[in-house]
């Protein structure tokens, strides 16, 4: 796996282990964030949702947006699959990457379990006074998404920052569901990915996790 893709792999893990719902923030927002999103992140088991995805970089002469749908099953199974403006599947499951991409003629299977184990280190598996340990975490009220927290995450950790160097989330102050996250790669690149039409434990055909059909 390239340094260039090792990135990404990160923030689809990130998606898969449990970011959907907001559990961390800042000491100022903490304590209701948290409180909130608990009884939720407890009973979440799988998610669907739409998503549209911008990405900007140096190499781009404008940005790339796409969109698609996304599946989820706890711990970390994941599936996006892109309808516009390219058909493609990014599939995390059983400790395996898969990006299938047919107009590229892409069919690439990678194992990851150890960047997996990784993820559930630094983001899953602590406590938020250990996930401060990892990052400088500042919250407040959005002021560019009406009804959301911004929380913004700075990596501590020099092997976090060499791939994602910000992290930056918005938070339904009603729903307390992620809409939308922002990461910004070491390489300059940056990525918005926005939610919508989510959908908490709905139930997931295992199909949802082969690549769709060209």
């Amino acid at each position: 796996m390239s340094a260039q893709q090792l990135p990404r792999l990160v923030a689809m893990c990130l998606l898969a282990s449990g970011l959907i719902i907001a559990r961390v923030a800042a000491a100022d927002l903490f304590d209701e964030i948290y409180a909130r999103g608990r009884p939720i992140d407890a009973t979440l088991k799988t998610l669907t949702a739409q998503f549209s995805e911008t990405t900007e970089s140096p190499l781009l002469i404008q940005p790339l947006v796409s969109q698609g749908t996304i599946a989820v099953v706890r711990p970390l199974r994941l599936a996006m699959h892109y309808s516009a403006p390219d058909r493609r599947s990014v599939i995390i499951d059983r400790g395996r990457l898969r990006i299938v991409w047919p107009s590229r003629g892409i069919d690439r299977t990678t194992p990851i379990g150890s960047i997996e184990k990784r993820i559930q280190q630094y983001f899953v598996d602590t406590s938020p006074s250990q996930l401060r340990s990892h990052f400088d975490i500042a919250a407040r009220v959005a002021s560019d998404r009406p009804g959301t927290w911004f929380v913004a995450m700075t990596p501590k950790r020099k092997q976090i920052a060499a791939g994602v160097s910000q992290l930056d989330l918005w938070i339904g102050t009603d729903t307390v569901l992620l809409a939308a996250m922002r990461m910004v790669f070491a390489s300059g690149e940056t990525t918005l990915l926005e939610f919508s039409d989510v959908h908490l434990n709905p139930a997931i055909a295992d199909s949802a996790f082969q690549p769709a059909a060209p």
